[in-house]
């Protein structure tokens, strides 16, 4: 018989797997552009936009599906996840010195 995952599971692997995926991609991209002399300003809003393009099928299935708990669990661990990447890569970044 398939048991279903607790909320709390899925939540905290999609956290995880956000922060890691997207604060990897972050510290490398800064490194890209430090060494082609891309502004940082300009890495950071793409980084944004790819935080919201990695979220958007979880936030069209929320609104379109409005009894989709499984979604809204989902959706709620990708965005913790891009939000502590997107703050906590450019601090990385800064202290190895890409920016």
């Amino acid at each position: 018989m398939w048991r279903v995952l607790p909320g709390g599971y899925v939540r905290a692997q999609l956290a995880v797997g956000s922060l890691v995926e997207l604060g990897v991609a972050r510290v490398v991209a800064a490194g890209l552009g430090a060494r082609h002399g891309w502004r940082i300003a300009v890495v950071t809003r793409g980084f944004i936009g790819a935080a919201a393009l990695f979220c958007l099928p979880q936030l069209l299935e929320v609104i379109f599906f409005a009894d989709s708990h499984t979604a809204l669990v989902e959706l709620q661990g990708k965005v913790i996840g891009c939000g502590v990447a997107l703050f906590c890569a450019p601090i990385v970044s800064h202290k190895l010195g890409y920016e």
